[in-house]
């Protein structure tokens, strides 16, 4: 499933080829977020043309509405969406801690009070692989017991224990139900804990798992220790499987995670920062790997851009950035024209991809 292809002399960052069910994808890859089976304002042609391998969605929204029978019966989320590329699902752990206030968790599973109708809804370990099956995703994530930022090693622990427990039962599913080529992926967790993330992946390693994934180090923990704990697990983790750092992140972070043996990312950022007028812009690539000064945000709703007739960014290939001004589309913020964030998601989506570019362009030449 995984091979590498050029590993740095100048770091742990490295270049490899993912090959899943619905095509291969180059590492370093970014996923942009599709949570509920759509990247907001934007389609599946304006995806293909950032170049996007693979993109993200949610279990628990997709549990939810349209539904697992509405799913099987349209061939999973490919076949409701018209991406034809591959798809990996998050568990609905994260739900575990973004709808704290409308959930209960036990070691059998998490049952949540819909956002939708307030009805109860029990989302096993079991129960979320059967609808990550349904959805059809490439690759699937273990479900786990996200704890928030700050919290103690006692409770960091416990959740830690719970989400090992349910990692054996996933596994144990999978073994019985998945034979085709779908892809199982375990979460490393314990919080800022070096023990308990040790812990976390030498367990998770002893199940076994096609892939393993950072989870619980972006929910507001200093960046320093993230870098640190990253470049721990790293060095316990097996060498011939994808690493994915969950939730990075900013695109200077993302190079951080990339020297320290990071492979595959996801996050919100630029479709949500998008949304609000805030423009990712090259600076200096030449910086990249080296200054976080490699790039800039431009905050497009300012009045400084009202007559401004450049492009969003010069150096840019998107469709934002070839065919309008920056005063066109603060001129949409200005008025509120819905068209204002597709085209922002355009650009922000597209920068994404060519930033991961780069970055494999860079580990390949040496330069990173």
């Amino acid at each position: 499933m995984f091979a590498v292809g050029t590993s740095s002399k100048n770091s742990a960052a490295r270049t490899g080829t993912l090959t899943l069910a619905h095509g291969v994808v180059e590492t370093p890859c970014f996923m942009t977020i599709a949570t509920k089976g759509a990247v907001k304002t934007i389609d599946v042609p304006d995806l293909e043309a950032a170049g996007a391998q693979i993109i993200l969605s949610n279990t628990y929204h997709l549990m939810l509405r349209p539904g697992v029978e509405t799913l099987r019966a349209l061939g999973g989320s490919h076949g409701l969406m018209g991406w034809q590329k591959p798809i990996l699902t998050d568990s609905g752990g994260y739900q575990v801690l973004s709808l704290a206030s409308m959930r209960k968790v036990s070691d059998d599973g998490v049952v949540f009070r819909s956002h939708i109708d307030g009805s109860p809804q029990l989302l096993t370990p079991e129960k979320s692989q059967e609808v990550q099956q349904a959805i059809g995703s490439d690759i699937a994530m273990i479900l786990d017991d996200l704890v928030d930022f700050p919290v103690t090693e006692q409770q960091a622990a416990a959740a830690l224990e719970r989400t090992l427990g349910w990692a054996k039962r996933q596994r144990s599913w999978w073994d019985k139900h998945e034979r085709g080529t779908r892809r199982l992926f375990g979460i490393v967790q314990g919080s800022t804990f070096a023990n308990l993330r040790r812990r976390s992946a030498e367990e998770l390693i002893k199940i076994g798992f096609d892939g393993y994934a950072h989870g619980g180090l972006s929910v507001g923990e200093p960046r320093p220790e993230s870098y640190a704990l990253t470049e721990l697990v790293n060095g316990i983790l097996p060498q011939d499987k994808p690493r994915y750092w969950m939730g990075a992140g900013q695109p200077h972070e993302i190079v951080e995670y990339v020297k320290r043996g990071c492979d595959m990312f996801d996050c919100v950022l630029p479709t949500r920062n998008a949304r609000h007028g805030t423009l990712y812009v090259w600076k200096d690539a030449a910086l990249l790997g080296k200054s976080p000064d490699f790039y800039e945000l431009l905050h497009i709703t300012n009045e400084q851009f009202t007559t401004d007739a450049a492009p969003v960014d010069a150096t840019c290939g998107c469709f934002t950035c070839k065919n309008h001004s920056r005063a066109y589309v603060r001129h949409l913020f200005s008025v509120d024209e819905p068209l204002a964030a597709r085209l922002a998601t355009i650009h922000n989506v597209y920068f994404y991809q060519e930033l991961m570019r780069r970055i494999r362009a860079d580990i390949q030449r040496g330069a990173l």
